[in-house]
Order: C-alpha cells, then structure tokens, then sequence
C-alpha cells in the first residue's frame, strides 16, 4: 500500500462515524494520504451497510453502492463500545491517533466514556471532528440530523424546485456532504494550529450550520434587502438570462452573465438587445418569463447540439444537462482524475467518484489527486481487524504535554 504521496502522509484518523457526513469527512482525509481507521459496531456495521438497493456483488456477500461512495481509503475494525475490550481497544487507538471523527447524537460519547476531555486526557494532541445534526447546544441541538429533515429546516428545500408550492429536496444528500466537507475544512485548520500550539482542539460543525453557512445571496435578499427568497425552477433569480431553455430536441443551459454576452446572445438569435424590457439586466430580471419565451421561441427552431455550438462559438457560456452515465462517460471528467479504480476483494476492479482535488508543484500544468497511489476500497466489516490490533501492539506513541 503505497500512500507516501499525501499531504496527509503519517497521519492517522479513528473515524467513529457513521451514514454520511462523518465518513464524507474521514474520506476525504484519507484521500490526502491519511490513514483512516473506521470503527464499526461487530456483526453490523455502518447502517450505510444495508442501504439499498443497489447492492452489488454474490447475494451471500451483497455489497450496498451507498457504502462504496463514502468509504474509500479506509481500514475496518469491529469494536463494541460498550465492551471492556472495546473501551480498551478505542483508548489504544485515540492515544496512536491525530484525528477523531465522531457524528453520534450530542452526549452519546460522553456515555459511552469518551467525553472530549477525556478524549483530550488520552491525548493532548487529538484532534476531534465532531459533527451533528442541528449542533451541539442551543434550543434544539439534541435533535438527530438526517440529511432531508435539515435540508426542509435549514430553508434549503424552499428554494429548490419549480415553485413555491412544491419544495424539493436537493438530488444528493446535500447537508451531510457538505457538514462532512466543513468537517474536513476545520480538521485541516485545527493540524496546522496544532503545528504552532502542541495542542489539539474540538472541531464542530453540523448539517443546520452546513446548509445556512451555502445560502449565499439567497441568505442576503433576506437579511439585507428583506426579501424571502423562493423556489423559481431553472432560472437565476438575480440574472437573466441565466438557466435552462427548450430547443427542439431536449434543454441547453445559458449563462448571460453582463451586457457584452447579452449584446451577443441576442444578436445570435436576432433578439433586440435594446429592447427596454431587456436593456439591461434589472430590466431583464422584471421581465423574465417574457424574455424566456422569447428565447425558446428561437431556441426551438433548432437541435440543442446546433445552439451549444453556436453560442459556444460567440463566447457565452452554456453546457447540455448530462445523465450521471454520460458524465462518468465523458472524457473530461476522466481527464480530472475524478474516476479512480480500486480492487474490492469481493466485487473485483470497481471505479469510484475521485477526489475533488488535484496538487502540482510550481509551473506544473496538470497536477493529479492527492494521493494518487494506493487508494484502497472500501473495507469488508471487520476486514482489518488483526492488522490495526498488531499496529496497536507495534506502536508506542507519547502524546506531547
């Protein structure tokens, strides 16, 4: 297992965690070359385990795809918390450790024995990922998290959807990955300042303050200019145009993103680009739904393949609507090193989404992803049982006071 390529090299992180947000987080620090640990309860696992279908691989050893995608470049053993064996084992493993990711309900550590001072007893140097679901304290922090009840909460779902009346979910669990990302963010904050202090910290996030913190100008028409933002479909609600056409044969996207493009696109479709309910983009915003008709009324008279190529050709943004086949198909996104293969020891050479990130020294052109050797597939439940228990043995580190 070669992961020497890292920035994360050396590392070690126990990942607790369990669903989504939390494993979201520890892969992607075993992405960067950590070594991440996954505990799991004997016997059952992770409950992402079981979700399905689609499963994958011989009905006696039915593999869910959901665990595929968010537990790469992990190590699995089974420890009951609850167990002196367990307790003793999880102690072991948080004094070897630079990292612990956690994502039960608020108080459940602390029962179990592993408060986070105690967690920092053990070792001064830990850094603990805590992620929750609506955060730790507050009115309503004990509340269990799960992705969709935050995504309605956090004001997610009003915005998302062809109108008002019919709010919708985002097509991926959008606060878990986004907590897990966030969680990832603070860990990697929390190492460097541990270069300069000696001392770990309590990294918190959750999916209510992971949704909120993405609200963006959706966040602002509200708490600056008064206006409650609301689900409008396809289209930007602060640019126009901005969103998706019909063409004769399916939808293209366009971006108009200032006055020059504006000038263009409408002369490419012999719109008048001074028309006053279009001269610019607040008048082009009023007047919307006029000037989405208009649009489709040309786009209309042609295939979408025809418009991408000749928008394109004038300089304005714009991109067809890919099935997720098409785009694991499309050579770009290979290109970006976002499809990686593994070799799972029961369904064979598998490939997995890849890391968002690509690194390259100075005056490089391509770079490629953080660790790109070695990754591993996600485990068997219990798989690395023997190993880290002999790791444990092997390993004698001494927390710095």
């Amino acid at each position: 297992m070669d992961r020497e390529r890292g920035p994360l090299r050396g590392m070690v992180v126990v990942d607790l965690s369990r669903a989504l947000a939390g494993p979201h987080a520890a892969m992607l620090l075993g992405d960067l070359g950590a070594r991440v640990i996954k505990v799991e309860q004997p016997g059952t696992g992770d409950e992402t385990r079981g979700w399905g279908p689609p499963f994958a691989g011989p009905e006696d050893a039915r593999t869910s795809t959901y665990f595929l995608s968010c537990n790469r470049n992990k190590e699995s053993v089974e420890l009951d918390l609850k167990s002196p064996d367990g307790v003793e084992q999880l102690t072991r493993l948080v004094r070897a450790a630079d990292v612990l990711v956690e994502n039960f309900r608020p108080g459940v550590l602390d029962r179990l024995g592993f408060s986070t001072a105690r967690l920092g007893e053990l070792n001064p140097r830990l850094v603990v990922c805590s992620i929750s679901g609506f955060g730790h304290d507050g009115p309503e922090g004990g509340r269990a998290g799960y992705d969709q009840i935050a995504q309605g909460e956090a004001g997610l779902m009003s915005l998302t959807g062809p109108s008002p009346q019919e709010p919708t979910k985002v097509g991926v669990p959008i606060g878990d990955l986004l907590a897990g990302m966030n969680g990832a963010q603070g860990v990697l904050a929390a190492l460097v300042q541990r270069e300069r202090t000696g001392a770990g910290t309590v990294v918190r996030t959750s999916l209510l303050s992971s949704i909120v913190g993405v609200h963006a100008f959706q966040g602002t028409r509200w708490t600056v200019a008064g206006e409650v933002p609301r689900a409008m479909g396809n289209h930007h609600p602060s640019i126009s145009p901005y969103g998706a056409f019909a063409c004769a044969d399916g939808v293209l996207q366009v971006a108009v993103g200032g006055e020059a493009q504006w000038a263009k696109f409408a002369g490419l479709l012999g719109l008048d680009p001074g028309d006053p309910r279009f001269d610019d983009n607040a008048a082009r915003v009023v007047h919307r739904e006029e000037l989405v008709a208009e649009v489709e009324a040309v786009l209309g008279t042609a295939p979408r393949d025809e418009w991408l190529r000749r928008i394109g050709d004038i300089g304005v943004p714009c991109g067809a609507v890919r099935t997720v086949d098409q785009v694991y198909a499309w050579e770009q996104t290979r290109s970006q090193g976002l499809v990686l293969e593994v070799e799972h020891p029961v369904l064979g050479r598998v490939e997995l989404p890849g890391s968002a990130l690509r690194f390259a020294p100075h005056g490089g052109e391509e770079g490629e992803p953080p660790a790109a050797e070695g990754h591993l597939p996600p485990p068997l439940l219990g798989e690395h049982n023997e190993r880290v228990r002999a790791w444990l043995d092997s390993v004698e580190r001494t927390p710095a006071a």
